[in-house]
């Protein structure tokens, strides 16, 4: 296949995780080795950002911060949850790369992401426009479907595991039976990061914290839950529950959502803590129940990162650039695990259509019978996405990240009203 001669643009969408600017440093990194790549530039927002033709040069970062990419949290050049919802939208989305001679298109986010990556590529097929677009997968739900896991979910999970062992300790010592410890953690569809509580239990100790992890792929039964929790708290000082805010009864009805939704018609959830606090307190006389919300500190806890997920993050970026110099397009990079005992991770690359809009469930046969716990299978699956430690450098005591400059690029387009 001919050499594609061209400029790069990479862009982040969606909830950022402690591990999404390790992406874009992989893709500045690589790209910066290929002679066909002339210029390298970041999307501000998103798609809502090329939307107003708001790029920035990311070539002429310094390399000390581009390394610093590594171990910083949140999204660096900005995300967004915009929708292109008409077909002016995509339209102006190719104007804007036609302006600035966009030939490599890198999009970093989840499963709606994808959705918008696939059809700015197919639009660009259609006009007969040359462009390569690979998606990066990006999301703490670990809900991505075709890859193994997903980039920002072995951090969240190291976090949480961390938190549980945290709180458990404060609530032993001040339960004598009569405690109910709730955390409420992310997951809209999937209980994916619920799940990874269960490594926070030592070794042979099937007894030790959470005690009940509730999850959406479990319909919740009231009864079901107080009766658990009677049943632990009669042999511990206190019963640590975890619930995904994506929780839901019989009928398939969140069991605490707003009526508001966001920019892609989802439900805006947070509630499910309050609803199980609500619930024991009063059914269970003489029981307290204290609530903890991780909330963003979850997915933003760079200072509890997993190694093996940065470095994974960092990898997803590097292989994108390798597979669109090479030809592909219209594919999303995938995490693929080995065969062999010892973990091992090597990519992959997946039709980006194969990936948009569809939401990978916990597999049923990863959760006990009681289901509130999980089994061997999972703790086999997600114990080697957690192992090692970032090392962030320190200023007085705290962290370091990086700062762009974010040197913008001069508009060649009239406004564009979204």
């Amino acid at each position: 296949m001919a050499e594609l001669v061209g400029n790069v643009l990479v862009g982040q969408s969606g909830g950022p995780t402690a591990v999404i600017n390790a992406s874009v440093a992989g893709i500045i990194a690589e790209a910066l080795n290929h002679e066909c790549i002339e210029e390298i530039y970041g999307a501000l927002n998103g798609v809502f950002g090329i939307l107003q033709e708001d790029l920035v040069d990311l070539a002429s970062e310094s390399q000390q911060q581009i390394r610093a990419l590594k171990h910083t949290p949140g999204a660096a050049l900005g995300t967004c949850r915009f929708k292109l919802k008409k077909p002016a939208d995509f339209e102006r989305v190719l104007e804007v790369f036609k302006a600035h001679n966009i030939r490599y298109f890198f999009y970093i986010g989840g499963n709606d992401s994808q959705d918008t990556a696939d059809k700015i590529s197919k639009l660009a097929q259609q006009q007969g426009y040359e462009l390569r677009v690979i998606g990066v997968p990006k999301t703490v739900d670990n809900d991505l479907s075709v890859t193994d896991h997903c980039p920002g979910y072995g951090s969240v999970i190291k976090y949480l595991a961390t938190s549980v062992r945290e709180i458990a300790c404060d609530s032993e010592s001040m339960g004598q039976g009569d405690l109910v410890s709730i955390i409420e953690v992310m997951g809209r569809s999937a209980g994916w990061i619920a799940a990874g509580a269960a490594l926070a239990k030592r070794r042979d100790h099937p007894h030790d914290p959470p005690h009940l992890i509730y999850l959406p792929e479990i319909p919740f039964d009231q009864a079901k839950c107080l009766e658990d929790i009677k049943r632990v708290l009669k042999r511990e000082k206190f019963c640590q529950i975890v619930v995904s805010e994506g929780l839901t009864d019989s009928d398939g009805n969140y069991v605490s959502a707003d009526a508001a939704t966001d920019a892609f018609g989802h439900a805006q959830l947070g509630g499910a803590g309050d609803f199980l606090k609500e619930l024991v307190e009063t059914n269970l006389p003489g029981v307290k129940a204290r609530l903890a919300k991780p909330g963003l500190m979850q997915r933003a806890a760079a200072h509890c990162a997993s190694k093996t997920d940065a470095d994974e993050a960092y990898l997803a970026g590097q292989g994108a650039v390798l597979a669109a110099v090479r030809g592909e397009n219209d594919k999303m990079i995938t995490l693929v695990r080995g065969d062999a005992d010892h973990y091992t991770c090597e990519t992959g690359l997946v039709a980006l259509a194969d990936v948009a809009n569809s939401v990978k469930k916990l597999p049923r046969e990863w959760i006990n019978e009681d289901g509130v716990s999980m089994n061997f299978q999972f703790l086999r699956y997600a114990q080697p996405l957690i192992q090692g430690e970032v090392t962030l450098p320190q200023d007085s005591g705290v962290p370091v990240f990086a700062r762009l400059e974010k040197s913008r690029i001069d508009k060649a387009l009239a406004a564009y009203i979204a």
